[in-house]
């Protein structure tokens, strides 16, 4: 699966997103995307317990956001939520 790691900017804020010539589509970082809409510190706690939250109402649609490595601020590809 041939990927292109790129970073956009929405308000100065970077949103990490990876473009799979296979599927032909993009992945975006949830983390990223929560953590400039709630205006949160850490976007992936942010994310983890609304999950949990959601999991115990019932709702399975958390179950469809898959992991995949991107570059984080301190260089290293980490795992995360797209």
């Amino acid at each position: 699966m041939a990927q292109e790691e790129v970073i956009k900017l929405f308000d100065a804020k970077k949103i990490r997103i990876v473009w799979d010539d296979d599927a032909e589509k993009y992945f975006f970082s949830i983390v990223d995307i929560i953590q400039i809409l709630t205006d949160s510190v850490d976007g992936r706690k942010y994310w983890n317990k609304l999950k949990q939250r959601l999991l115990e109402e019932g709702n399975e649609t958390v179950t469809n956001c898959h992991q995949l490595k991107l570059t984080a601020a301190d260089g290293k590809r980490n795992i995360t939520q797209r």
